[in-house]
Protein backbone atom coordinates (compact mmCIF):
# COMPACT_ATOMS: atom_id res chain seq x y z
CA UNK A 1 0.00 0.00 0.00
CA UNK A 2 1.51 3.32 -1.02
CA UNK A 3 1.60 6.60 0.90
CA UNK A 4 -1.21 8.16 -1.15
CA UNK A 5 -3.59 5.37 -0.18
CA UNK A 6 -2.62 5.60 3.48
CA UNK A 7 -3.17 9.36 3.46
CA UNK A 8 -6.56 8.84 1.78
CA UNK A 9 -7.59 6.35 4.45
CA UNK A 10 -6.43 8.69 7.22
CA UNK A 11 -8.38 11.61 5.73
CA UNK A 12 -11.48 9.49 5.25
CA UNK A 13 -11.41 8.16 8.82
CA UNK A 14 -10.59 11.59 10.27
CA UNK A 15 -13.40 13.17 8.27
CA UNK A 16 -15.90 10.59 9.45
CA UNK A 17 -14.83 11.20 13.05
CA UNK A 18 -15.32 14.96 12.61
CA UNK A 19 -18.76 14.35 11.09
CA UNK A 20 -19.67 12.18 14.06
CA UNK A 21 -18.62 14.88 16.54
CA UNK A 22 -20.44 17.52 14.51
CA UNK A 23 -23.63 15.46 14.49
CA UNK A 24 -23.41 14.89 18.25
CA UNK A 25 -22.80 18.59 18.82
CA UNK A 26 -25.81 19.50 16.69
CA UNK A 27 -28.06 17.28 18.80
CA UNK A 28 -27.08 18.83 22.15
CA UNK A 29 -29.65 20.83 24.11
CA UNK A 30 -27.71 24.09 23.96
CA UNK A 31 -27.18 23.72 20.22
CA UNK A 32 -30.88 23.11 19.65
CA UNK A 33 -31.75 26.22 21.68
CA UNK A 34 -29.19 28.27 19.75
CA UNK A 35 -30.59 26.97 16.46
CA UNK A 36 -34.15 27.77 17.52
CA UNK A 37 -33.21 31.35 18.45
CA UNK A 38 -30.77 32.20 15.65
CA UNK A 39 -31.88 29.75 12.98
CA UNK A 40 -28.40 28.29 12.48
CA UNK A 41 -25.83 26.10 14.20
CA UNK A 42 -22.92 27.55 16.16
CA UNK A 43 -19.65 28.20 14.37
CA UNK A 44 -17.90 25.32 16.13
CA UNK A 45 -20.53 22.81 15.02
CA UNK A 46 -20.37 24.10 11.46
CA UNK A 47 -16.56 23.75 11.47
CA UNK A 48 -16.91 20.11 12.52
CA UNK A 49 -19.51 19.37 9.85
CA UNK A 50 -17.82 21.23 6.99
CA UNK A 51 -14.32 20.03 7.89
CA UNK A 52 -15.52 16.45 8.22
CA UNK A 53 -17.30 16.55 4.89
CA UNK A 54 -14.31 18.06 3.06
CA UNK A 55 -11.81 15.65 4.64
CA UNK A 56 -14.04 12.65 3.86
CA UNK A 57 -14.51 13.65 0.24
CA UNK A 58 -10.80 14.34 -0.30
CA UNK A 59 -9.88 11.03 1.34
CA UNK A 60 -12.39 9.14 -0.77
CA UNK A 61 -11.16 10.77 -3.97
CA UNK A 62 -7.57 9.91 -3.06
CA UNK A 63 -8.55 6.29 -2.59
CA UNK A 64 -10.58 5.99 -5.78
CA UNK A 65 -8.16 7.76 -8.12
CA UNK A 66 -4.99 5.95 -9.05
Amino acid sequence: MNQKALLGIALLVGGLILLYFGYNASESVTEEVTEAVTGRYSDETMYYLIGGAVASIVGLVMLVRK
